[in-house]
């Protein structure tokens, strides 16, 4: 009698834990401008999503109208996707949201698309909580009409062929945390880990997560005079903290020690790390100080990167109007069409 033993296949590396290599989260060649901001943060929501475990099936893909909103169908290929008209992608992101709640929804807009035609829908997604990613691609200008400023656009800040802009700007983020947003984060499209951990975080939020990401637009606004350009973002990006997010289902080792206090915590790989708690830090919970900052950082030609606001505790939209368990898409008539008694009942309360 013999015996035999089997040698287990060995496990496919660079797969993540649905068994999907990177490149199941990638979507069709670019046709932005080489170099454009706007691609390297399709690089990162590439990378988040993928290091997540994110089904790309079960995701939608929103957007409005501009440069910005081509950047959908370079990411997630086998996601739904909607290019809605200028300005209106909130308004087909609300829908769909409440049409299939099982599907994760993201947006990604322009500054131009979000603080100009779109803002009266960007206002009214963010005070009801829908629960998506929004992603402002922000550059200043209107790329795709030749590099006029955007709302977003700072004052003093000059086009190439010298005009300079006499009008304030448009933050974001002071207006997403005045209007009840419980997650705003801004980062910079150079700066690739601090984005890919800002995007983890906003894919696990629930609700409305804002990230207002700086994009240089390299033919219109990235010249010395920009106040948009890479050159001038690296010199006056403003860290709030190193940040990072470590989801669910891979935990580390928690720590708890006082403030001043110095530790050393080893990492899931075998290093290293030493912690020093300080006296008085940031706390992105703190919604007046976060306004606070985003003023005091505005009046020094600074802006401010990392987590922002947070408010993990908020309803979102669906549990707001207590929908049913079920994506409303899938409801058949009967439970959708109230029967004839029903109708004549309240019509009888109308009388």
């Amino acid at each position: 009698m013999s015996s035999s033993t089997t040698t287990p296949a060995p496990k496919p590396k660079n797969l993540n834990r649905l068994g999907l290599a990177m490149a199941d989260y990638k979507g069709a060649p670019s046709t932005l401008c080489s170099g454009c901001g706007h691609d390297a943060v399709t690089s990162q929501i590439i990378k988040a999503f993928y290091e997540m475990g994110v089904d790309p099936s079960q995701v939608a893909k929103m957007s409005g109208i501009g440069c910005s909103s081509k950047s959908p169908a370079y990411f997630l290929s086998t996601a739904f996707g909607f290019n809605g008209v200028h300005g209106r992608m909130p308004a087909t992101a609300t829908g769909a949201v409440l049409a299939n709640r099982r599907l994760m929804c993201i947006g990604v807009s322009g500054d131009g698309d979000t603080a100009a035609i779109g803002l009266g829908q960007f206002c009214h997604l963010l005070r009801r909580n829908v629960p998506m990613i929004y992603v402002v691609e922000n550059n200043g200008v209107y790329g795709l009409t030749k590099g006029q400023f955007s709302p977003t656009a700072d004052l003093g800040t000059q086009q190439k062929s010298g005009i300079v802009n006499d009008l304030p700007a448009m933050d974001l983020c002071s207006l997403a945390i005045e209007l009840g947003c419980n997650y705003v984060a801004r980062s910079f499209a150079g700066d690739p880990k601090q984005l890919v951990a800002l995007l983890k975080g906003a894919i696990s939020h629930k609700g409305t997560a804002l990230l207002d990401v700086i994009s240089p637009c390299v033919t219109f606004n990235n010249h010395d005079a920009s106040l948009k350009s890479y050159k001038w973002a690296k010199e006056h990006e403003e860290l709030l903290h190193q940040i990072d997010f470590i989801p669910h289902f891979e935990p580390i080792q928690t720590v708890d020690y006082a403030e001043g206090q110095v530790v050393d915590v080893e990492m899931r790989d075998g290093s290293h790390i030493r912690l020093h708690k300080t006296e008085r830090g940031f706390d992105p919970t703190d919604k007046q100080a976060a306004v606070r900052l985003l003023h005091e950082a505005r009046e020094s030609n600074e802006f401010l990167t990392g987590l922002l606001y947070v408010n993990p505790d908020s309803k979102d939209f669906v549990e707001l109007l207590d929908l049913v368990d079920e994506p409303l898409s899938t409801l058949q008539e009967d439970r959708l069409r109230p029967k004839p008694e029903v109708l004549e009942q309240i019509m009888r309360e109308y009388m």
